[in-house]
């Protein structure tokens, strides 16, 4: 060619052959791997997002539909250490796969004339800006958004890949679980809280009076206390209607006596707030007043919340009611600030509380009992341990619920059943429900040495 130095004839020669066979057939194989790779490593990072952030609520509706996605979502979930075992694995595979398949396309169109130093600093800007935007960021935006859908879509994908991965998957399963089984077995070794409290009687017992050894024991189960063993149930809720005149909610809060109550649309389980009676004080003369304007933002907690962390929440934002839910979003009922205290310093009485209103002593073996009263209510009357009837409470919270559980059907009145050395007798009944119970405490069975 005329007018081309030897510099500008090479370059047209590294041109020619970077424009031959390779780059027409071989790149465009390259290109359509790493677009399908990438799409592969999407679905998978979306997926972990997705099926690791599913509520409760949604893993409940998986499992009442009858769709194909929507079985094998259900069937993933079931082994969760196995789906997040093949997820980590096939994206591992994956990735290196998306390397090795981006570094041999970068060089194809990368001039020879380019230092190696200059050529790995792309290749790794290259690969990088592909597998954080199109691998993690993209797909787990999407993911949190769209949980549910996300899982049913991958859910097909991602039983094929625990397939083929399974050995792999496997292996990285019993691993961990080695190694939590060798943990536990040094943790095995800590103190029990019953070992605990024995040290507090040793300790202490001699020169504190009772109520200040209740406190220290306390203090030492406070920590694995939940909201739902010790709120207030739904049955035993005192709430507002929306639809209430004025006059209505005052007589009703005379009635009730509490300075705080819910407000709920419709039924308990859509609660729109909460009214403190303290702010009917400058509105007491007027007829037609508009009670809404005083309605209070309420505060939710899900009933596996530990009191301890409440307790935590109730100090930094000053609030001392919250309304605790179920799984589904349901209303389990209240909790409050004298609710978590009592668990530490017994419980409080005021002038406006009724004595005995849920229990009454006829000697120190024989107590009357509401149906509804929380077992650990139930365990701090008598002295004992809030884990004595752990064995036979099953998923009860309640006395009534408890009497269920150890019986397998409902009792009728005067029907007693035995846990241990203590006798349930059931005194009255509302339908179908344990109104009264009375619990008579025998002297333990000492054991033949």
């Amino acid at each position: 060619m005329k007018g081309l130095s030897e510099g500008d004839t090479h370059f047209t020669q590294l041109l020619l052959q970077s424009t031959g066979p390779f780059s027409t057939s071989n790149a465009t194989i390259l290109i359509i791997t790493i677009l399908v790779l990438l799409l592969m490593t999407a679905v998978i990072a979306g997926a972990e997002t997705a099926f690791f952030s599913l509520s409760a609520k949604d893993i409940f509706f998986l499992k009442t539909k009858e769709k194909g996605s929507a079985r094998q979502a259900a069937q993933l979930l079931e082994q969760p250490k196995m789906l997040l075992a093949t997820l980590l694995v096939a994206n591992n595979f994956i990735n290196i796969a998306i390397v090795i398949t981006t570094n041999m396309f970068i060089k194809s169109i990368i001039p020879a004339s380019i230092s190696e130093m200059m050529s790995f600093i792309i290749q790794v800007v290259g690969v990088t800006f592909l597998l954080v935007l199109f691998g993690e960021v993209l797909p787990k935006v999407y993911a949190t958004q769209n949980n549910l859908r996300m899982a049913l879509f991958s859910s097909p994908f991602i039983l094929a890949l625990q397939v083929i991965f399974r050995p792999v998957s496997s292996l990285l399963v019993s691993s961990t679980k080695f190694i939590e089984e060798k943990i536990s077995s040094k943790s095995a070794n800590n103190i029990s809280s019953e070992d605990f409290e024995h040290a507090i009687e040793l300790t202490v017992g001699h020169s504190a009076t009772r109520e200040e050894v209740n406190i220290f024991k306390g203090i030492l189960k406070f920590g694995n206390i939940t909201a739902k063993q010790i709120m207030r149930t739904r049955l035993d809720v005192t709430a507002l209607d929306v639809e209430m005149t004025f006059a209505e909610v005052q007589a009703h809060c005379l009635e009730a006596g509490y300075s705080r109550l819910p407000v709920y649309k419709e039924t308990l389980d859509k609660v729109s707030g909460m009214i403190h009676t303290k702010d009917f004080l400058p509105h007491l003369d007027s007829v037609a007043f508009n009670w809404h304007a005083l309605i209070r933002p309420a505060y939710f907690v899900h009933e596996g919340k530990l009191i301890e962390d409440l307790l935590k929440e109730f100090q930094q934002k000053r609030i001392h009611f919250a309304i605790v839910v179920d799984e589904f979003g349901g209303t389990s009922g209240i909790i409050t600030l004298e609710d978590i205290m009592e668990e530490i310093i017994g419980d409080i009485k005021d002038e406006f509380d009724e004595e005995d209103l849920n229990y009454k002593k006829i000697d120190n073996n024989n107590y009357i009992f509401e149906g509804k009263m929380l077992i650990n209510d139930v365990c701090r009357v008598i002295g004992e341990p809030s884990d004595t009837f752990d064995a036979a409470r099953g998923e009860s919270d309640s006395l009534a619920g408890m009497i269920l559980e150890i019986r397998g059907r409902f009792a009728a009145v005067n029907e007693s059943v035995k846990f241990e050395n203590y006798e349930f007798t059931v005194m009255a009944l509302d339908k179908m429900r344990i109104q009264r119970v009375k619990l008579t405490i025998h002297p333990p069975i000492e054991k033949e040495k």
